[in-house]
């Protein structure tokens, strides 16, 4: 059986090649081909949440799927853009919605917001990348996590950056050997105590992030046996962390369809 790290090395050798081969499939190749030949077009957010194909390509590239549904949480993200530092995606902790709104900047660029190369190719390719990484984990999703880590590992700028990332944290905490139960502890003290052990800058460095990857991959191993995890946990977009009771309370009265 191939292992967890020969499975990931095996995808990364030759990247660009692996993400080629997503980019050719037809599904991908279809609604890729989609995108582009529609985004351009696209002058407003009304517009962009009128084509359900767009704003699910959109989604997914960012690894916001799981999100598609909220279309009023998602309007208040794009609406409110992100150069406000009291903006709604700003206050987020997962940084997902940071990136869609960056990738889709109406809030700055009004209708020219998808004439961008960020819009158009770099979406796409956020989305091959995504496709690449979703299909990996259908075989073995510690391969899916150590692809991740290693696409996010150069945002973590604190303990407080792994935290706010369920899946950074699954993987660190995986490679250190912390027990499950470790999450549920003090906030501060997690943070702290990921800043004492680990060398933040390290993983900026791309040999040493492989290191890091191949323990942890190796800890994966041991840690869960074939079909001992469910494969969508660490990937859930914690999208309510961090935000004011009364901030939720007024999404939830905003009306279905993101309107």
């Amino acid at each position: 059986m191939t292992t967890t790290y020969t499975s990931y090395k095996l995808i990364t050798a030759d990247l660009q090649t692996s993400l080629k081969r997503v980019s050719e499939q037809p599904d991908v190749k279809r609604e890729t081909e989609y995108y582009l030949a529609r985004i351009g077009s696209v002058k407003s957010i009304d517009d962009f949440f009128a084509d359900a194909r767009l704003y699910n390509y959109a989604m997914k590239a960012h690894g916001l799927e799981d999100m598609a549904y909220a279309k009023a949480f998602m309007r208040k993200v794009l609406t409110e853009g992100v150069d406000d530092k009291a903006a709604f995606a700003n206050r987020l902790s997962d940084t997902r919605y940071k990136e869609l709104a960056e990738s889709l900047n109406f809030a700055r660029h009004g209708e020219l917001a998808t004439t961008f190369e960020r819009a158009q190719k770099g979406v796409v390719e956020k989305y091959t990348r995504q496709t690449l990484e979703i299909s990996a984990g259908e075989d073995n999703t510690g391969v899916r996590l150590a692809l991740y880590f290693e696409r996010m590992a150069s945002s973590i700028t604190s303990g407080y950056s792994i935290i706010a990332d369920d899946a950074l944290a699954q993987v660190v905490r995986t490679a250190l050997q912390l027990p499950a139960e470790f999450a549920a502890t003090d906030i501060d003290r997690q943070a702290e105590f990921y800043e004492d052990v680990l060398n933040l800058e390290d993983f900026k460095d791309t040999s040493k992030i492989g290191k890091f990857l191949e323990r942890f991959t190796s800890m994966w191993e041991l840690e869960n046996p074939s079909g001992s995890y469910d494969p969508m946990t660490a990937f859930q977009p914690s999208s309510l962390t961090g935000i004011s009771t009364d901030l939720l309370i007024s999404i939830n009265n905003l009306k279905l369809g993101g309107r």
